[in-house]
């Protein structure tokens, strides 16, 4: 029995976990996972969910549309909003090294209820994000297949507007595949994640190098165009911020710029999900920050270089919308780099599948662990040490929904989700080096508490600039969490007085 006490939290909903408690439960043998990850492992974790289709379409989209040539810099300050985050993720990882992300920061700093809320909105943002993942990647693989003369019967080629319903058989079948993969071990995860992501950093590499000898300086002119009043959307998919105070967005000239930010910022979601893995790091306090901070630096980077690229191929104004960067190498005579890009487009979503479905069954897991789930869910399994009856349930749930739906409208709960996480984290950095001053800290976020109140006035702002529409149905999926909170959650939570009561050492369980 440990000889460590934490000290005295919260009471009620808002009753805290303690750090130290956090750390032992990870050492429970039947709820004890695997530590195999390096910093170079949770590295190419983070280069590979970051990195998708974004970088092929996102980049030329936004040009055309909001920025042009200066969609680079847009990208950077997209990547300096994410630098803010992230170094509070980085803080927490390495100070709380434990499964669960944002829902194990929030539960030692925020409370109980708070923790609930977070988790119930990774379960959700993590869950639509691999299922729409998966279903963009049965897209691009039915595109290859065409090319060759291959060609799946319209009955298991998804849902679309010509044929109405059918069954996505190679999306079912995606998720199917990475779950069993997951399920293996970390390890096994960890090596095909490498081999796919260096892949697809060479085919990005490859078109950045290919397109630059198609640049035209002359591209670049203006390189922030005169600003242009947009109309703006009407209804429900007027961003919350135009509803609430009347702004609706400029494109092009320097406020074009930000407007772009907030467009392209949905590109590098994904990094959060690094934390997840804290528990499964060989040293989290030294590699958690390297990998997550890492990741990010290399994923800005290259979209600043394929932004610069494809503004520099071919002129904003002419860039298609669907496939910019594939379309700008057929204006220059070069159709074949088309194929290249789907093809790198194609493997990249494996990752980006796998490592979302990684971090929804790693929240899960953390949730079920503290008893606001199941516990059933919280046992790994004995020769892998993974939360196998987790990643099952999951993953054949997930399978379901991309093999029979759509939901490309449902892509932007994602972004909502991940932001509202963000604020989250940033908070509990502040809380928490008030509340526990004395716990050691491997990585310091620094400027404390300005930093994180930055980072938290960035993601806010970006979240108004979702549709009311999105924030609606969030709203909906949060009110259904608290509902499940008070009728499951509080009643089975390790920390309930019933539940201290029961237990042997009521000691070690809470503090």
């Amino acid at each position: 029995m440990s000889t460590h006490t934490d000290p005295p939290g919260r009471t009620g909903v808002f009753r805290t976990k303690g750090i130290e408690q956090s750390i032992r439960d990870t050492e429970e043998p039947e709820h004890a996972l695997s530590r195999s990850l390096s910093a170079l492992d949770l590295t190419v974790f983070g280069v590979g969910v970051i990195i998708g289709t974004g970088i092929f379409v996102l980049t030329g989209a936004v040009a055309k549309q909001n920025a042009g040539p200066a969609t680079a810099i847009a990208f950077a300050v997209a990547g300096v909003v994410c630098a803010l985050a992230a170094l509070c993720y980085a803080e927490f990882a390495s100070t709380v090294p434990v499964a669960g992300s944002a829902y194990t920061f929030a539960f030692a700093s925020l409370g109980e209820l708070p923790a609930w809320i977070i988790g119930w909105d990774l379960v959700l943002e993590f869950a639509l994000g691999t299922a729409v993942v998966a279903v963009g990647w049965s897209g691009y693989v039915r595109s290859l297949l065409d090319n060759v003369g291959w060609q799946l019967p319209d009955a298991l080629s998804g849902t679309n507007h010509t044929f109405g319903f059918a069954f996505d058989l190679l999306a079912f079948l995606l998720v199917l595949v990475l779950t069993g993969v997951l399920v293996l071990g970390m390890k096994l995860s960890a090596r095909v994640t490498t081999v796919v992501v260096a892949i697809k950093v060479g085919v990005v590499l490859l078109v950045i190098v290919a397109g630059a000898f198609f640049i035209k300086v002359s591209n670049y002119s203006p390189f922030i165009p005169p600003a242009v009043k947009t109309e703006g959307a009407s209804g429900l998919q007027e961003p919350l911020i135009q509803v609430l105070f009347g702004y609706a967005p400029t494109n092009f000239g320097v406020l074009g710029i930000f407007t772009a930010a907030s467009v392209v910022f949905f590109a590098f979601i994904g990094f959060d999900v690094v934390a997840t893995a804290a528990e499964e790091t060989k040293l989290p306090q030294r590699d958690m920050p390297r990998g997550i901070l890492g990741s990010l630096v290399i994923c800005t980077t290259l979209y600043v270089a394929v932004s610069i690229v494809v503004t520099g191929m071919q002129h904003y104004s002419e860039l298609s919308i669907d496939a910019p960067l594939a379309d700008a190498f057929k204006a220059t005579g070069h159709p074949w780099y088309a194929g290249v890009i789907s093809f790198g487009a194609a493997v990249g979503l494996t990752t980006v599948c796998m490592i979302l479905l990684l971090g929804q069954t790693r929240v899960f897991f953390a949730m079920s662990r503290d008893g606001l789930l199941p516990r059933f869910f919280s046992r790994v399994h004995p020769r892998y040490r993974t939360p196998y009856r987790a990643t099952v349930l999951l993953g054949v749930v997930i399978a379901i929904i991309a093999g029979f739906t759509s939901i490309e409208e449902l892509a932007t709960l994602v972004n909502i989700g991940t932001l509202f996480a963000f604020v989250v984290v940033a908070i509990g950095v502040v809380i928490l080096r008030r509340t526990r001053p004395d716990l050691p800290r491997a990585f310091r976020t620094p400027l404390v508490p300005w930093l994180p109140i930055a980072s938290v006035a960035a993601s806010v702002w970006l979240m108004l600039n979702l549709p009311t529409e999105t924030w609606l149905r969030f709203g909906i999926w949060m009110v259904l969490g608290v509902l499940v909170y008070f009728w499951y959650g509080r009643r089975h939570s390790r920390l309930d007085p019933h539940q201290i009561a029961s237990a042997d050492s009521p000691s070690d369980e809470v503090r």
